[in-house]
């Protein structure tokens, strides 16, 4: 499978229910995903973190996501099904891309159906993956509470939904991004609707499957955050105490949500429960398309030894939170700071190109112009760096361009070809390392 392409939205059918689904990898091993309250396979790719999470699992399996009945393409129900019903769901999923075996990874509610499904159906279950799991979901809400005031909070739930509110403790990292707010709010519109979401929630109160752990004799891993705002750690430590024989990896920090933070390490831990080893880091690359953009703040040594220490600090933070702010707003990856400038890529050249048109805008507005290199070509992923001819090409562009200019190569230009970018010949270079001469050209709007 080409990792630079995204898996296309499938149908199964589960009893008079159409199940979406989507399949990435050809590995030898099958590994299920089952999602928690709310999911939308295809909008998750929007998500920074998720799509790179599965084509990591998907170096060593066929990765298989998929929506719940009632939930994101799947389809909408009058009434929420029960917790038998839903693991019918990852049966039919089984049954129609063949897989007689297959290892669960269950993600916070998720774990509930992937317990219950391994114990009823052992023999199609190979090993199961817990994270930020829990096994009863009233342990989430004090038992103590007023059935007034839980039909309180489930109001505030139903008239705020939407707005990112509801999701915000699982993407605790995120809540002081107005743009990746923005798409948390839209996660939830087209994951459930606020009448369904309101009935999953008091349906899943009912879930507890603690007097079936006992009888779980799948071999299990437990994975589960310190940090985790939305299910305590001290939920995912006593879900691991409960099965026989689970093997308990606690993160030192890290959101709720899978595919945020160090995901290098939790598919790493994945791997190696599934397949008894791991792919070292420095021999095992993930090779994807991207843009590369690559910035520089013009006379930086200067300008801070012109204003001082402390004033050349604060300027480099808002330099920092303006290039953070827009990157995000661009559905960029930020992958560092080069002290002076940033380094980040992007899934669209277009995107990429309207980025650095922006920054180089907004930061001129606070004194910091800065200069902008794009190229698009193959880059190696390694953790959270990446490397290859592509990073490379990027950083020579950038070399020759002006303050407050961006300046792309010729592949750049074709592949925006007919959008509303305008670009001016800037003349061909022979970049430092770098084979033959280099069309470049200037970008404007």
């Amino acid at each position: 499978m080409n990792t630079s392409t995204l898996p296309e939205t499938q149908y199964a059918q589960s009893g008079d229910f159409s199940i979406a689904y989507q399949v990435m990898g050809d590995g030898p091993v099958d590994i299920i995903l089952v999602p928690g309250i709310i999911s939308h396979i295809d909008f998750q790719h929007e998500l920074p973190g998720y799509t790179r999470f599965l084509r990591r699992l998907a170096k060593f399996a066929r990765v298989v996501t998929f929506d719940k009945r009632g939930q994101g393409l799947s389809d909408r129900l009058a009434d929420v099904p029960s917790l038998e019903e839903r693991i019918d769901d990852v049966r039919a999923i089984m049954d129609a891309i063949g897989s007689k075996r297959a290892v669960l990874v269950g993600f916070s509610e998720g774990a509930a159906m992937c317990v219950l499904f391994a114990t009823t159906y052992p023999e199609r279950v190979s090993q199961v993956v817990l994270f930020g799991g829990l096994a009863r979901i009233a342990d989430l809400m004090s038992a103590n509470l007023a059935p007034e005031v839980v039909q309180e909070r489930l109001a505030a739930v139903v008239n705020g939904w939407g707005n990112g509110q509801f999701l915000s403790r699982v993407f605790a990292s995120d809540i002081g991004n107005p743009e990746a707010v923005a798409r948390i709010a839209k996660f939830e519109k087209l994951g459930s609707s606020p009448g369904a979401l309101k009935s999953y929630i008091l349906s899943n109160r009912r879930i507890d499957i603690n007097p079936i752990l006992p009888s779980l004799r799948t071999p299990c891993l437990i994975l589960h955050r310190a940090t985790d705002a939305q299910v305590p750690v001290i939920l995912g430590r006593k879900l691991a105490e409960s099965i026989p024989g689970a093997k308990y990896i606690e993160y030192a920090s890290g959101d709720h949500a899978f595919w945020t933070g160090d995901i290098e390490t939790v598919t790493g831990d994945i791997e190696e429960f599934v397949t008894g080893h791991r792919a070292a880091a420095d021999a095992d690359f993930e090779r994807i398309l991207a843009t590369v953009l690559f910035t520089d703040i013009v006379g930086s040594t200067n300008r801070a030894a012109q204003i001082g220490d402390q004033r050349w600090r604060d300027l480099l933070d808002n330099h920092d939170d303006l290039t953070n702010r827009l990157i995000s707003k661009h559905r960029g990856t930020l992958v560092k700071s080069t002290g002076d400038g940033i380094l980040a890529t992007f899934d669209g050249p277009g995107r990429a190109v309207r980025c650095a048109l922006a920054l180089s805008e907004e930061t001129k507005s606070i004194g910091l112009p800065v200069r902008a290199g794009l190229h698009c070509g193959e880059v190696e992923v390694r953790g959270s760096d990446i490397g290859g001819i592509a990073v490379h090409a990027a950083a020579r562009v950038m070399s020759q361009s002006g303050s407050s200019e961006v300046l792309v190569s010729r592949v750049v230009t074709d592949l925006v070809a007919g959008t509303d970018l305008k670009f001016s010949e800037r003349g061909s270079y022979e970049l430092k390392g770098l084979p033959g001469k280099w069309d470049l050209f200037s970008a404007s709007r």
